[in-house]
């Protein structure tokens, strides 16, 4: 790849050497990790060697915090080696949508919103809301967000699915406990090479002016834009910029994303692989729980993960739910 960007004409198709020049830099990160710790754990060794020999029980306790410093960063390192998955290392788009239930599954679509922008902050994603549709009284009925980084889609896929929520309604004047549901689906970006070729005539493009939250306009031109895909009848919106031009750009790409998991279901059951099975958003078929009434637990019916601190969860802190995903599906693929 280094050959190939040195190269005086690596430049001309642009859209081609981003695509490397990414690649090439997320590589080299993963490279540079593993050759450092393999250097450090190197030197380690060697004193360790060199203490035996010479009886010296002096640097212990300095080998044991470079051991438990090692293994911290090896843990880490190895969650990558999990990122085998053919669209890993792709960007992502991930909608929310409310379950039935009005301003109650509206809310819990806005926390989960929050829950997710603030691990993306964490993780040092970028995201960008595209579009959303928010709710009479409060929160969301839906929301579209792109996200970008490395490994994105590898470390959201496990939130595709059905997400309850049990807690004490702050909408009910007498307290009650109710039960809200949030369909939550994540769809890998496809890169150049990847995309769908999508026919002009097979698109009915809409401009409207975007809406801001209570429903007021935001911008006095029609900048937003609905692509109708004809022969599929899938929809997508963009009104998160103020040209229609990048509006209409960004809402291409989301239909690709969409038009993409529309294709690997036509190929068969590699759908459920990449996007989770296609649920309702009612009883039965969470792939979590949030209890926060009469106890607090959050809990993947898939790995059986659980645990009690319910607000880092709601704060973002969910990388013990995607690693025990990753491993399980990983276990799951060796033992198939």
């Amino acid at each position: 790849m280094e050959n190939q960007i040195n190269r005086p004409d690596f430049w001309q198709d642009q859209n081609q050497a981003k695509l490397i020049s990414r690649r090439l830099e997320s590589l080299k990160s993963v490279v540079n990790n593993w050759e450092s710790i393999t250097n450090e754990v190197n030197g380690s060794l060697e004193l360790a060697q060199e203490a035996e020999k010479e009886n010296d029980s002096s640097i212990q306790s300095e080998l044991t915090k470079d051991l438990n410093r090692l293994n911290k960063r090896f843990g880490k390192l190895e969650l990558l080696v999990l990122f085998s998955g053919k669209y890993d290392s792709n960007d992502a788009i991930l909608a929310i949508h409310a379950g039935t239930g009005g301003t109650e599954a509206q809310d819990w679509a806005e926390m989960l919103l929050r829950m997710y922008l603030r691990y993306c902050e964490k993780k040092g994603f970028a995201t960008r809301i595209v579009d959303q549709a928010r709710g009479q009284e409060a929160g969301l009925k839906s929301v579209t967000v792109e996200i970008t980084g490395n490994y994105v889609y590898g470390n959201l896929k496990s939130e595709a699915g059905v997400h309850r929520l049990v807690r004490i309604s702050p909408f009910d004047a007498e307290k009650m406990r109710h039960t809200s549901f949030a369909l939550v689906e994540v769809i890998p970006e496809l890169t150049d090479e990847e995309e769908i070729k999508i026919k002009s005539e097979d698109l009915k493009i809409e401009v409207f002016r975007a809406g801001g939250h209570g429903g007021q306009s935001v911008n006095t031109t029609d900048s937003a834009v609905r692509i109708t895909h004809l022969p599929s009848g899938l929809v997508v919106k963009s009104q998160s910029e103020r040209s229609q031009l990048q509006n209409k750009k960004i809402a291409l790409k989301v239909l690709q994303a969409k038009l993409g998991k529309l294709q690997l279901a036509a190929k068969g059951k590699e759908l459920a692989a990449i996007r989770g099975e296609v649920l309702s958003a009612e009883w039965g078929n969470q792939i979590r729980s949030y209890v926060l009434q009469p106890y607090k637990m959050v809990k993947d019916h898939r790995t059986e993960f659980e645990t009690a601190d319910v607000n880092a969860v709601l704060g973002g802190e969910i990388d013990k739910f995607v690693e025990s995903y990753l491993r399980c599906i990983n276990k799951a693929d060796k033992s198939s």
